[in-house]
């Protein structure tokens, strides 16, 4: 299939007015951009994807609640650094051992250990990643997101947990936040109410994690440690919400914005992809996450059910 470039934009411009719809899931416009770049309707948007990507990070700021934050950092703290660094350990040796593209190796490891999609969207521009390696690995953690949102109440069932000890697993071992809820919300109260806490806790370690990325990637900026300014500029933004209450019809709406952001921003990076692309990303890719999520899964369950 052959459009030309007038064609190919006007259906990108209808493409992106539909994402603002509430029922466009990032995972359904990541699957939209793949099909139109699959049958070849292209537009290069690249030059724009990279700043809407950080942009609507930062947007999603005015959403959080910077005394939930709080609290909720003091709740788990240490137990949440601890499962975050051992499957961010395990993604990247297991993508060495496999032989999978570093940056994809990373993003999966980030996405599988913090909050799914949100998490890979905030590393990608800190280590330039491109947007096969992006797509892929959204790919990668929206498929297990929800296979997970099904399966884990069926499990939890199963095994007879209580729904506190549900709410910590999923928090832990289901990718996304909104799937995090979703399970939490069929399970029970109780477990919707710690599987949200703990998410959170979670979720803000996207900040010291593009951190880390940013200095460790110092060896090969020639001595220059880029710093993710946005990452700044999302703390900002959680800090402006909470110092000026009486604006949060505002921030609810700013905050919508980013949510609709992200999502156009998905939809660019699944056009951007092509056949040669994922060829290079390889069969690997989806190995590594499947093994990541399996490994955290596993893992998880047994620490939180095993009584000594």
């Amino acid at each position: 299939m052959t459009v030309d470039q007038r064609s190919a934009r006007f259906i990108y411009g209808v493409a992106i007015l539909i994402c603002f719809l509430p029922f466009v899931s990032p995972a359904i416009a990541l699957a939209f951009g793949l099909v139109l770049s699959l049958i070849g309707v292209k537009v290069d948007l690249a030059e724009y994807t990279s700043f809407i990507l950080k942009a609507s990070i930062v947007l999603l700021g005015f959403g959080m609640n910077l005394t939930q934050v709080i609290s909720a950092s003091k709740t788990g703290f240490i137990d949440t650094a601890i499962t975050v660094s051992f499957v961010m350990i395990c993604g990247l040796l297991l993508g060495k051992l496999l032989k999978v593209d570093s940056k994809i190796a990373l993003l999966i490891s980030s996405g599988t250990a913090i909050c799914g999609g949100s998490a890979i969207a905030a590393i990608a521009p800190v280590i330039n990643a491109k947007s096969y390696q992006i797509s892929f690995s959204l790919v990668i953690v929206f498929i297990l997101n929800a296979i997970g949102l099904v399966l884990f109440p069926i499990l939890g069932h199963a095994f007879g947990l209580s729904q506190e000890t549900f709410g910590y697993w999923a928090a832990i071992a289901i990718h996304d936040t909104s799937s995090v809820v979703g399970a939490g919300a069929t399970y029970g109260e109780k477990a919707l109410e710690i599987a949200t806490t703990v998410k959170l806790i979670r979720a803000l370690w996207i900040i010291p994690l593009a951190l880390i990325i940013a200095i460790a990637q110092k060896p090969m900026t020639q001595g220059k440690v880029k710093i993710p300014w946005f990452i700044g500029l999302f703390v900002a933004a959680i800090i402006i919400a909470y110092l000026l209450p009486d604006l949060e019809n505002v921030f609810t709406k700013i905050h919508w914005l980013g949510k609709r952001g992200m999502v156009i921003a998905l939809f660019m990076i699944g056009s951007s992809i092509s056949i040669s692309a994922a060829k290079k990303a390889g069969g690997k890719s989806f190995v590594l996450g499947i093994l990541l999520w399996l490994i955290i899964g596993t893992v998880s369950f047994f620490s939180l059910t095993y009584q000594p």
